[in-house]
């Protein structure tokens, strides 16, 4: 006979099963890695693969569960490898094959995935898909987007009026085809068509071959750029509207993108290539394999990318809410909103990620204030989901000084010296600091591909190991208080106690209440927890202090009154379960 206490075991049973199921990515740990700045293993000044192996056990310091890795492809670098001339070899800048083959191998040792960048929009010009297209070969004319432009008055001219991301016109006249190309990132990147069913294949090709390579997922590059609106019967583009904010043509915000990006037809790709990595699960079994994409579209589209009724999706669309809508001066209501907004946007089933930085912004301690590191890393990392840290953000790395003469960053040599500092991405793409030693620790070589920031020999993995409250063990402790039951299953409440302090509720039946408080702003700040949230336990203890704290871990204070120091961000665990 049935008994209650059998199936109180049974479903004892069913949850932990059920628990055991979620899937690893659902609250990683990411972490990105800028290969050429990360470590350097020849002393060519370049960071490589070789390098990444070597820096493999600090990953697992700081309890990365994956690394992105951004492009080591066979590039010309005209864009540091996002100008890709061949999608299945290695550059030997960063290595060879049997480097990245050793790579994967380590990483799977330590059991840390790698996640590969993956360039579908483009390709380099140098590429033999490309030079045969600007050949005409019948088998690759089409793999690219071209248009002969038109003639008035005796003068040829670009099809359209479509503006590139790194300035000028997004057509690029080719001689030997007597043809415009597309591209809409440097002119050296020429656009695929994807329009093409063989470009399609293509690419699901290069997905299969890293996959059995032993990739664990992909991020995808600029998905939100694969398509341009369809031609017109006579071949034919339309021109963009005009934004009446610049009146410079050669400014990429002269045109209002509405034939260049966010396509109705990309989110469907995307599909397609959730169901290669799906195929390839069935196939060959293992964890699941994952895609993360970038695409810096209002965040309605951004939600298509999760899937639709009939298909999956991106497990990882990323959210570049906090990146693109938050700046130094946001109040806490702010943050409230931007956060509640994805989550309430979500679709069901689905799961939250949160991204602060990149390597292509300025480093979060530039952008929001050194004072406020730790406050963006305890948040990233107490936010229910997945959270992505670019390289460097744990230590509270911030943007290097690169003169003009130093700087190689396409997106600002295409501009003009007076404002280069405002569109250059290389203030963050500066060697990591490993040590206080020679060039940080970074090469053992006399120079380096970008400058090192100036302030290495305060910012360092060296120094701040040694630290007790350095940014480093703070991030390291809240990646174990990541492992708590409440943080990694539980439910998650938002809210701004004022417009100085918001609060971060994550609880979960049978276990402590953790709460985490953001004083984002300078000024001394008292909470009652009571007028913020409903039903907490009386009394609690820190479970995590930073530098700015004037508490230490374990203390205990009331729930009615905790004080906040002057951008001092905490986490408090209850002292009893609920």
């Amino acid at each position: 006979m049935t008994t209650w206490s059998s199936i109180v075991l049974l479903l004892g049973f069913c949850l932990v099963a059920a628990e055991a199921a979620a899937p690893w990515w659902q609250t990683a740990s990411f972490y990105q890695i800028y290969p050429r700045s990360f470590k350097d293993s020849d002393g060519d000044g370049i960071g490589d693969l070789n390098g990444v192996t070597e820096k493999l056990e600090y990953l697992k310091e700081i309890s990365v569960t994956a690394t992105w890795l951004s492009p080591f492809l066979k590039s010309p670098m005209a864009d540091f490898g996002y100008d890709i001339s061949d999608f299945k070899a290695v550059d030997p800048l960063f290595g060879t094959m049997e480097d990245f083959e050793n790579m994967v191998a380590r990483a799977k040792q330590l059991n840390v995935k790698i996640i590969l960048d993956f360039v579908p929009n483009h390709s380099s010009d140098e590429c033999d898909w490309f030079v045969r297209s600007a050949a005409g070969e019948e088998k690759y004319k089409d793999y690219y987007i071209w248009h002969p432009g038109f003639v008035e008055n005796g003068v040829r001219r670009p099809p359209t009026n479509w503006v590139s991301v790194f300035r000028g016109s997004a057509w690029e006249w080719h001689e030997g085809r007597q043809e415009y190309y597309l591209h809409q990132f440097h002119k050296k990147q020429p656009d695929f068509n994807f329009r093409n069913p063989v470009v399609r294949e293509e690419m699901n090709d290069v997905l299969r071959f890293w996959l059995e390579k032993g990739v664990d997922g992909f991020r995808v590059d600029a998905i939100y750029h694969a398509f341009e609106i369809e031609a017109d019967e006579n071949g034919n583009y339309p021109d963009e509207p005009r934004n009446d904010w610049t009146d410079d043509p050669d400014e990429y915000g002269y045109t209002h993108k509405i034939y260049t990006v966010d396509q109705p037809e990309t989110p469907h790709l995307v599909y397609e290539w959730r169901e290669i990595l799906e195929q390839f699960q069935r196939d060959h079994g293992g964890d699941e394999r994952i895609l993360m994409v970038e695409t810096w579209s209002p965040i309605e589209i951004v939600m298509h990318y999760y899937g639709n009724e009939t298909a999956e999706g991106a497990q990882i669309p990323f959210n570049f809410q906090l990146i693109s809508n938050l700046y130094y001066d946001s109040d806490a209501y702010h943050y409230e909103y931007l956060i509640n907004n994805w989550l309430s946007l979500m679709p069901s089933g689905k799961s939250a990620n949160w991204v602060i930085g990149n390597h292509d912004k300025n480093r979060v301690g530039s952008r929001f204030g050194a004072d406020r590191v730790d406050l963006f890393n305890i948040l990233l990392l107490t936010l229910p989901g997945c959270s992505i840290t670019y390289q460097g953000e744990e230590l509270g790395m911030l943007d290097a000084y690169i003169s003009w003469a130093d700087t190689v960053d396409p997106q600002a040599c295409n501009g003009y010296e007076e404002n280069y500092m405002s569109n250059s991405r290389d203030p963050a793409r500066s060697p990591m600091h490993w040590t206080d030693g020679k060039f940080s620790g970074f090469t053992s070589g006399d120079s380096t591909w970008l400058p090192v920031a100036q302030d290495y020999a305060t910012r360092n993995v060296q120094k701040e190991r040694g630290v007790a409250l350095s940014h480093l063990n703070v991030f390291k402790r809240l990646q174990q208080l990541r492992q708590e039951p409440a943080v990694q299953q539980g439910d998650a409440e938002v809210k701004a106690v004022s417009g100085y302090v918001l609060a971060v509720r994550r609880y979960l039946s049978g276990e402590y209440v953790y709460v985490s408080l953001f004083n984002i702003f300078g000024y001394i700040e008292n909470v009652n927890l009571n007028d913020v949230f409903s039903g907490l336990p009386s009394t609690f203890q820190y479970a995590l202090v930073t530098g700015k704290s004037i508490k230490q871990l374990g203390d205990q204070v009331s729930a009615s009154s905790v004080t906040l120091m002057p951008y001092e961000s905490v986490v408090l665990r209850s002292t009893t379960t609920v």
